[in-house]
């Protein structure tokens, strides 16, 4: 059975790369595709969801934004398992100053290029090894900038109310994006971060051969 990986936001299939699935299941990256104007985040997860072959079983797994997109996506597709680690299913578990940035726009006002650097700069703090740093280095300064300021606006603005009809949900008690408080998982990974899929990934693994294999 073919399992459809989405990442997160400023990222791409790299940050998978640690993610291994039991036999006789097939992983497919599903890439970016570019968003159109003002597209909302569910208007675009239909669109990126038109990659997905509905003629078979299949499961579907996204990270941190590409969770939310994923829910998205089960709730129109149904595929037989969604999994989504380090996001939320919807939008009323998103951190409540996100909201506040939708409402205000204050997100607009800090520039692509800062947030760039900024995430650089933070991989100098965070737990991943040395190979790991430098791909994370590599994919956010290869990231697109447009797609960022578009992401970032479709977060805060989703309105997503409807919780997938069965979903399994793994985060880290140390996710400092979508922190534990605020989301309702299924799965916590003690001492997980954010990018817990790099450094956590024995333990996302065997969650996800337990899970793939019910």
């Amino acid at each position: 059975m073919k399992v459809y990986f989405i990442s997160g936001l400023a990222a791409d299939k790299r940050v998978f790369k640690n993610i291994e699935l039991p036999a006789g299941f097939e992983t497919v990256h599903l890439d970016w595709i570019d968003p159109k104007p003002k597209e909302t985040l569910s208007d675009y997860s239909l669109r990126l969801a038109q990659k997905i072959n509905t003629n078979e079983p299949f499961a579907i797994v996204g990270l941190s934004m590409g969770g939310m997109i994923a829910a998205e996506i089960a709730n129109s597709l149904h595929p037989t398992k969604t999994i989504l680690i380090s996001s939320v299913p919807v939008a009323s578990q998103l951190p409540v100053y996100f909201r506040w940035a939708g409402k205000l726009n204050i997100h607009r006002l800090v520039p692509v290029k800062l947030i760039k650097s900024a995430a650089i700069v933070k991989r100098l703090f965070t737990a991943e090894t040395k190979e790991d740093k430098i791909i994370l280095k590599q994919i956010i300064r290869e990231s697109d900038s447009r797609f960022i300021r578009w992401a970032m606006d479709a977060i805060v603005k989703w309105n997503k109310n409807e919780l997938p009809p069965s979903y399994i949900h793994i985060h880290g008690t140390r996710d400092e994006v979508l922190p534990l408080r605020f989301v309702k998982p299924s799965h916590i990974i003690l001492k997980g971060g954010h990018l817990m899929v790099l450094n956590r990934s024995k333990q996302i693994n065997d969650i996800l051969t337990t899970v793939l294999l019910q």
